[in-house]
C-alpha cells in the first residue's frame, strides 16, 4: 500500500472512534439561535402543591443528539445520531402549567449510535448507515473517561428550574448534570394533554462547550468534530 494509502487509512480509522460518533459529512449543523449560556445554575423548581404526578414512559420517549464532523478531511467519516430510549423519572404538573417541575435521567451506557432507522430519518445530512464495528467504536470511545466517564458518572440528570410562556410553547429552564457538573440550558418546548398522557417536544441547538465538552480535533484542525451539535426529543409521560 502507498504511504497515501495507508494515511488516509490510518485517519479513517481515527474517524470512526471519536467522540459522538465524529464522523460526518462536510455539511455543518443547521443554523439556529444557540440557548444563551448562563455562569450560574438556579435551584431545580419544587414540586408544586397539589401537583399530579406524571411517569416518563421510556418506550414511547427519545432523546437524540445530532453531532456534526467538520474540517478539509471531513468527508472520510459521517455525521452520527447519539440516542437514548431509557429516559425516566416524573413530571409533576398543577394547575398552572408555568409550575411544572420534572427530574428525568437517563443511563449513559445504553446510549446508541447511528441506529438504521433514526439515521433514515434524521435529514439529509446523515445519508446511508454506518458500518457496526464504527459505531461500536464509537460507542466505546463515547464511555470513555476522556469523554462521557460512563464508568463513573453511569448517569445523565435533567431538572426543570421553571417555565416561561413563548409564542404557542414554553420556554424551560434545564439543569443539565453531567459527569458531575451541571450547567443551565433554555430549552423551548411544546406540551400536549390526551387523558392520562402528557407529552413534550423540542429541537434546539446545543454546543459541546455549554456542557463542559471540549471538541475534538486532529491534523492541525483539518479533521475536526463541530462544536454545534442538535438536540431533538419526544417526552412521553402517563
Amino acid at each position: 500500500m502507498s504511504v497515501a494509502g495507508t494515511v488516509r487509512g490510518s485517519l479513517r480509522f481515527l474517524a470512526w472512534g471519536l467522540l459522538w460518533g465524529l464522523a460526518g459529512c462536510q455539511t455543518s449543523p443547521p443554523a439556529g439561535p444557540v440557548p444563551a449560556p448562563t455562569g450560574e445554575v438556579a435551584a431545580p423548581a419544587p414540586i408544586p402543591p397539589g401537583a399530579h404526578e406524571y411517569k416518563v414512559v421510556a418506550g414511547e420517549s427519545l432523546l437524540q443528539v445530532l453531532v456534526y464532523r467538520g474540517g478539509a478531511m471531513a468527508k472520510l467519516g459521517h455525521n452520527h445520531v447519539i440516542a437514548s430510549h431509557d429516559l425516566a423519572g416524573s413530571v409533576f404538573v398543577a394547575g398552572d402549567p408555568l409550575a411544572t417541575s420534572f427530574d428525568i435521567h437517563f443511563p449513559v451506557d445504553k446510549l446508541t449510535v447511528d441506529e438504521p432507522a433514526l439515521r433514515a430519518v434524521a435529514g439529509p445530512d446523515f445519508p446511508g448507515s454506518v458500518p457496526q464495528n464504527a459505531r461500536e467504536g464509537t460507542h466505546t470511545n463515547l464511555l470513555s473517561a476522556a469523554l462521557l466517564d460512563g464508568g463513573t458518572y453511569p448517569e445523565i440528570r435533567l431538572r426543570a428550574t421553571g417555565f416561561k410562556a413563548a409564542g404557542e410553547g414554553y420556554e424551560a429552564g434545564i439543569e443539565v448534570t453531567l459527569k458531575g457538573e451541571t450547567h443551565l440550558l433554555h430549552v423551548p418546548v411544546t406540551v400536549t394533554r390526551d387523558g392520562g398522557a402528557l407529552t413534550a417536544r423540542g429541537e434546539f441547538p446545543l454546543k459541546q462547550s455549554e456542557l463542559g465538552l471540549e471538541p475534538f480535533s486532529v491534523a492541525m484542525g483539518t479533521l475536526v468534530v463541530l462544536d454545534d451539535m442538535r438536540v431533538r426529543f419526544t417526552l412521553v409521560a402517563r
